[in-house]
């Protein structure tokens, strides 16, 4: 492999390699999938259950600053950034002209010429060549990937871990605070990609080995486990939360991912608007559902989907098996004639799969309390 085509690690990529973690390629980075003593699915029961921790420094960080910022991000990407204040964050998306989506990310306003993005890993570079592209004079597009370790705290016990950090842990869901810990800046935000409640942590790079030690030995009373991705995948996917590439793309929509909540209709303009008014009026694209097996079988991405009828209606865009539920689930992308508890096949490697098309969340969960 060439020096310019080699993948790049994390602040605690160390930890992995000595913790023995099956480390892949994740969207240009070596990340943990999973480490060794249980793998994916005692993973995932940590987090539901108790507390895990992961490494998600492969995502993107982006600041945008000056005069304008806010307005940058308001007029470019999807949602309403004036439905937030100052230390609340917001999913948003990046779309192309067609209403395709190149990226989604959450943006952390941290003042009108001061926010904070962090987009996917893969995408990062483009979504921040856009808004250079567009940002006027005095607003800087700011790209410091590798500046920073970001670390995800999610469980029902993550609140005892950061207290035993003395991290602050009283403030709203998509919203952050920020705390001085070892005389590191660090960001604590109340986000997370699990559906529990947790904490995605933002320090220096420098500080990533040392927070990363300090939060493993905090979790330890509560037998919290150092996660990787794999299970990150299991834990979304029961929530329904759609992954780029996947669920979101180029090709996909935030009306066909039934992400409308996350447009801010009302606006003037942001990137793919009137395609994706168009789309919304035409009210006929596929969406996006989620199936639960009832047959036996694990449903993977670019599985057919068919009604009852055998008639194809669509495809399966993530699948896998649910640790919690012990069955399989996935999030189809399908015909609206295909509606809420509809039974389904799917085909999974030339085996007919018997499914019901079910409303996401798989699982009930504590995100928001």
């Amino acid at each position: 492999m060439s020096e310019s085509s080699a993948l790049r690690t994390s602040p605690i990529h160390d930890r992995h390699v000595a913790l023995n973690a099956k480390i892949a390629d994740f969207g240009g980075w070596e990340m943990p999938i999973e480490y060794p003593g249980g793998g994916v699915v005692a993973e995932h029961a940590a987090v539901r259950e108790r507390v895990g921790l992961f490494d998600v420094s492969h995502l993107g960080k982006v600041f945008i600053r000056g005069e304008g910022a806010a307005e940058l991000v308001n007029t470019t990407l999807t949602n309403d950034l004036t439905r937030i204040g100052p230390g609340q964050a917001q999913y948003t998306m990046c779309c192309n002209d067609s209403g395709g989506v190149i990226d989604d990310l959450i943006v952390y306003l941290r003042g009108v010429g001061d926010l904070f993005l962090m987009p996917n890993a893969a995408n990062s570079a483009t979504v921040v060549d856009k808004l250079r592209a567009e940002a006027p004079e005095g607003v800087e597009v700011e790209d410091h990937h590798d500046d920073f370790v970001v670390l995800a705290v999610q469980g029902p016990r993550s609140d005892e871990v950061l207290t035993a950090l003395d991290l602050p842990v009283d403030h709203d869901f998509m919203s952050y605070d920020t705390a001085r810990w070892r005389d590191h800046e660090l960001t604590i935000c109340r986000t997370g990609y699990t559906g529990e409640r947790g904490y995605e942590l933002v320090a220096p790079a420098a500080a990533g080995l040392e927070l990363w030690d300090a939060l493993v030995e905090a979790m330890a009373p509560y037998e919290g486990l150092p996660c990787g991705l794999g299970s990150r995948d299991t834990l979304r996917t029961e929530m329904g939360y759609p992954l780029h590439g996947n669920d979101l793309g180029p090709q996909i929509t935030p009306v066909m991912a039934r992400a409308a909540w996350a447009v801010g209709w009302d606006k003037e303009r942001f990137w793919g608007k009137d395609a994706l008014v168009s789309q919304r009026v035409a009210k006929s694209s596929r969406l996006l559902r989620g199936a639960k097996v009832t047959g036996r079988g694990i449903p993977r991405p670019g599985c057919a989907v068919r009604d009852s009828e055998g008639t194809e209606v669509g495809v399966v865009t993530s699948g896998t098996f649910s640790p919690t539920l012990k069955q399989g689930i996935a999030l189809i992308l399908v015909d609206r004639v295909v509606t809420w508890d509809d039974e389904i096949v799917i085909d999974v490697r030339g085996r007919d799969v018997a499914a019901t098309v079910t409303k996401p969340p798989f699982v009930e969960v504590q995100v928001k309390s």
